[in-house]
């Protein structure tokens, strides 16, 4: 009876395709960018299987053969990868009350795969939990700043802000955020664009205004410091030879007036005085 059954192609093909089910229910391999949570009637089995650990060797994981009850267990699979989580064109109020229209994203990565399986059950469960806490924290940030902080280097700092909020919410999940960026903050065209345009270059006008202010200010003190400077040298200089620095006087209002410092572009002058001018006295020689 049981040669018989052995001889049988059809009872061969069941017991191997039995015998298949049963590998297949019990083996399972994980790759290297996966994560593994066993659950026993939907409740979580031992340890992770290939969780994460930071600065690990690629093809030194936990990643590989494993094996599970059949039938009973249920693997859940985890992504190691970064993944993405959207939030697209929605409207935001800065906090000058200007209407904005955010286009942004969240990086993040399962760090905790048990506590995921646990809150959020799934890789789509966690994203869609992220959606709204991602929101929630765009708005909590462009709340607090000005839509010009937007246009400035400043803006990073914003981001980095965003992505401190969302990492607070977000731990629940066991999440890491490892990058929040704003692709896009616009105003809506129309009326608030226009106000907005006109209200910055009202402000930077305002500006340059205080910068020349500043500067005609900043120029006259130093042109008022090198005069106060100059008398003060000229002072020196008449007190240690009074005659000497009449002679130096003279020789310079001769070189302007005869047009010698290439004042006079014409070459020639003509003056005509009396030789016993007080003017032409350093002429006279000393005696």
């Amino acid at each position: 009876m049981n040669g018989a059954l052995f001889r049988n192609p059809v009872a061969i093909g069941i017991a191997v395709l039995l015998a298949v089910i049963l590998l297949a229910s019990t083996f399972a391999i994980v790759p290297e960018t996966k994560q593994a949570v066993i659950l026993r009637f939907e409740q979580p089995v031992g340890s992770p299987i290939n969780a994460y650990k930071p600065n690990e060797i690629f093809g030194k994981t936990g990643a590989g053969l494993i094996a599970r009850v059949p039938f009973i267990d249920r693997i859940v699979w985890v992504d190691k990868r970064v993944l993405d989580v959207d939030y697209d064109n929605q409207q935001v109020l800065s906090s000058d009350q200007l209407p904005l229209e955010v286009d942004a994203y969240a990086r993040f990565r399962i760090i905790d795969p048990l506590r995921m399986v646990v809150t959020a059950r799934s890789e789509d469960g966690v994203t869609r939990a992220l959606q709204p806490l991602l929101g929630t924290s765009i708005r909590n940030e462009l709340g607090n700043q000005p839509f010009a902080t937007l246009l400035t280097p400043e803006r990073d700092q914003v981001m980095d802000n965003i992505q401190a909020r969302l990492q607070r919410l977000a731990s629940q999940y066991g999440v890491q955020i490892v990058d929040v960026r704003i692709k896009h903050a616009d105003l809506p065209t129309g009326s608030p664009l226009d106000s907005a345009l006109n209200q910055m270059a009202t402000s930077r006008k305002q500006q340059a205004l205080t910068i020349r202010a500043e500067g005609s200010k900043q120029a006259q003190i130093i042109r008022a410091e090198a005069e106060a400077q100059a008398s003060n040298i000229y002072a020196t200089a008449f007190n240690k030879d009074p005659e000497f620095y009449d002679f130096y006087r003279a020789m310079q209002s001769y070189r302007r007036t005869f047009g010698a410092d290439g004042s006079n572009p014409t070459g020639s002058t003509s003056i005509i005085m009396s030789p016993n001018n007080a003017y032409l006295k350093e002429f006279q020689g000393r005696k």
